[in-house]
């Protein structure tokens, strides 16, 4: 049996060769551009920012050319919902290291679908043409970063501010006032079947959807230049919420599925919306954005996701009590949702907040 005396990036190793023992590139599920393979081959990616390995970077360049044609088109790419754009971000790493221009044109054939995107009356984008005017908390993270960073790399300024008035629109409809906390998504027309009929916004604070959030400003902070207009907001917005999110950390440094209702019998302790969090918390200090005093709830955090880490009869990792894919819906929704080990976005969460952590270490 292995130790748990593993240093965070040694974790982030052993996420990564046990997810990648388990699928061929090529097999990864759900058999299609899709922010699941994406979100754990961006932990991929990060890894190799602090320890350069062929075979992780061949991994991921192998998944990418599984999609993306040699003239730049990117193959089963849902071009109705922001969760097909995430994994274009893993785009710029191909580009740079590799000066195939495939990967350059299909950024382009990518991220300007963000400029014509269905927005509701507000300006805000839709989640998913099958959620009319419906805006979730994920597509933040799904369209946001990439856009960003496709603003600074080719020198495309308008992205900067689109991306966010975006943030802005969201942060200012679905921020609640008591606590701080952000509401799982907002709906203007209030048509929605979960939309309350006078604010259009959901019942309740999902974990995971809000992990996206504050690992999403971290990212639009890295490339949205300092002069920016909207950069106060944006980094205010990120001080906040990580403020508001610690009044809610549980004793053994995880948080609820439902954020504030850890009272309640039925709620459970989520792995995947804790990792997002102790990442994002984890790179606003060591950036600077918030104070160094938050690296205790950090570090609570990734201890207490370590602590419940498992192991299976070949001592490849298990990563549990990750919810799976899951809608707007009310608390009774939520906490009866299943879970699921070693989940690629879970994992993906994993990997990034040991890279965070192992960069304070």
């Amino acid at each position: 049996m292995i130790s748990k005396e593993l240093t965070p990036l040694e974790w982030a190793k052993k996420a990564c060769d046990t997810l990648m023992s388990t699928y061929e590139a090529k097999d990864l599920p759900p058999h299609r551009f899709h922010y699941h393979q994406g979100v754990f081959l961006l932990g991929v990616e990060k890894y190799l920012t602090l320890d350069e390995r062929t075979d992780y970077f061949n991994y991921i360049k192998e998944w990418v050319d599984a999609y993306v044609t040699e003239d730049g088109r990117i193959k089963l790419l849902n071009f109705e919902q922001l969760d097909d754009i995430q994994p274009g971000i893993l785009l710029f790493n191909l580009y740079e290291k590799t000066k195939e221009e495939k990967y350059k044109k299909a950024l382009y054939n990518l991220v300007p679908l963000l400029k014509t995107w269905k927005t509701n009356e507000a300006g805000g984008f839709w989640h998913k043409d099958v959620t009319p005017n419906q805006m979730w908390l994920d597509g933040l993270f799904m369209g946001g970063p990439i856009g960003v960073k496709f603003g600074a790399t080719f020198d495309e300024p308008e992205y900067f501010d689109l991306v966010t008035f975006q943030a802005k629109l969201m942060t200012t409809q679905t921020k609640d006032g008591q606590t701080g906390l952000l509401y799982h998504g907002w709906d203007p027309t209030k048509e929605a079947y979960w939309a309350d009929k006078e604010t259009g916004l959901s019942s309740e604070f999902w974990g995971r959807a809000i992990g996206w959030y504050p690992l999403a400003l971290v990212e639009i902070l890295d490339y949205l230049p300092k002069d920016h207009k909207n950069r106060p907001f944006i980094l205010k917005t990120l001080q906040d919420l990580i403020n508001a999110l610690v009044n809610y950390q549980d004793s053994t440094g995880l948080w609820y599925q439902v954020i504030d209702k850890g009272h309640l019998k039925d709620n459970w302790l989520e792995t995947s919306c804790s990792a997002l969090f102790v990442a994002a918390i984890a790179k606003a200090v060591r950036m600077g954005y918030v104070h160094s005093s938050l690296l205790n709830n950090a570090q609570n955090g990734y201890d207490g996701i370590i602590n419940r880490l498992k192991f299976d009869e070949k001592d490849q990792l298990i990563i549990d009590n990750i919810c799976v894919g899951t809608p707007i819906g009310d608390y009774q929704f939520y906490v009866n949702r299943p879970t699921s080990q070693n989940d690629l976005h879970g994992s993906g969460a994993f990997i990034i907040m040991c890279v965070e952590m192992s960069q304070l270490s």
